[in-house]
């Protein structure tokens, strides 16, 4: 199924990009000096980040793609707009497109924490991409985002959540008291086992891991614990993971979006599509890169989890589906997508 889907997936991107590439050749020639549209872009990483350098490829393809009458401002993590602050800046229009984390921001949006994937979702990347694109996902997200004045753009994969902590977990017993940076749906799942969640930014986890605030942290995946250099202060990393992949989006402004000419919006759109597919191949590598590089300054892998160990972490997911299904409307249409996989 899934070298099925990667080739229908080529030809929508490859047709997409055709669109998109024909009407950036007439905007490149026909375009006055100075761009038509400014446009600032919000993501969750800092600058020299792998990821970070992802969606700074974004910025560039929309330009480019354009032929400069899209003018795009890439602001990393740190540089105005907090984490927890993206989905609210680009609601009111002070931000034009971002890229925000759902469960740092699970009280505007409740539907965003079944979006980038509850404990016990599928791991794998052709059902989570058929799920979005062929089964409902998007439309629902789109009508949840669109309620709230934003314009929902190409959701793109990225790998496993694992937690890394301060202490060796030798069975989930030793989970029992510890504080983990784990927010959303993850908190509730790590509570489950007995930890207490706590809330906090990418950009808070090593000082929180060196100061002792937190025992340990989810990162979105594996190289963001690299990235974040987490490994100094924190070596043992838990083998199974919360979730299998997680599933993020590119929003932007309503009003903005409306301003553009129907050409621009092909072009976005195409330019998304391609960061999407750049997310997905490029974090699969990264990935095992990411843990070569953390092994290397001393990161340990927990024991192989038990019989018993493994059926205590799925009972701490087991309940999470129902519960988040009667948080607002898109989220119980989600979770009824979901039971039917």
């Amino acid at each position: 199924m899934l070298k099925n889907f990667s080739k229908l997936k080529k030809q929508v991107i490859t047709g997409t990009l055709s669109v998109a590439l024909g009407a950036g050749t007439l905007a490149a020639t026909s375009t006055a000096y100075g761009a038509e549209h400014n446009w600032r872009f919000a993501n969750l990483y800092t600058r020299g980040t792998a990821f970070g350098d992802v969606y700074g490829s974004m910025a560039e393809n929309i330009e480019k793609m354009s032929g400069g009458r899209i003018k795009v401002k890439m602001m990393y993590a740190g540089e105005g707009v907090s984490t927890t602050g993206i989905l609210g800046a680009v609601k009111s229009g002070l931000i034009t497109m971002g890229a925000h984390f759902q469960p740092m921001n699970a009280g505007e949006l409740p539907a965003g924490i079944v979006e980038v994937g509850l404990p016990g979702g599928t791991a794998d990347v052709g059902e989570l991409s058929v799920l979005f694109h062929e089964k409902g996902f998007n439309d629902v997200l789109s009508r949840a985002y669109g309620e709230q004045g934003l314009v929902y753009l190409n959701p793109y994969i990225q790998p496993p959540v694992y937690l890394l902590t301060k202490k060796p977990i030798n069975s989930v017993e030793d989970f029992k008291g510890l504080k983990l940076r784990a927010p959303g749906a993850y908190g509730k799942f790590v509570r489950n086992l007995g930890a207490s969640p706590v809330s906090m930014t990418w950009s808070e986890i090593y000082t929180g891991l060196a100061t002792g605030v937190i025992d340990g942290s989810i990162g979105s995946n594996l190289i963001d614990h690299r990235d974040g250099n987490h490994v100094e202060v924190a070596k043992y990393m838990y083998r199974l993971p919360l979730a299998g992949a997680q599933v993020l989006p590119v929003i932007v402004n309503q009003k903005a979006w409306n301003k553009l000419p129907d050409d621009l919006k092909e072009i976005v759109k195409a330019a998304t599509a391609v960061h999407a597919r750049d997310q997905m191949t490029k974090s699969r590598l990264w990935e095992s890169q990411a843990v070569a590089d953390m092994q290397a300054k001393g990161m340990e892998w927990s024991p192989e989890p038990s019989k018993s160990d493994k059926e205590a972490w799925a009972k701490a997911g087991e309940t999470l589906w129902d519960e988040y299904s009667k948080t607002d409307k898109f989220s119980a249409e989600l979770v009824e997508i979901l039971k039917k996989q």
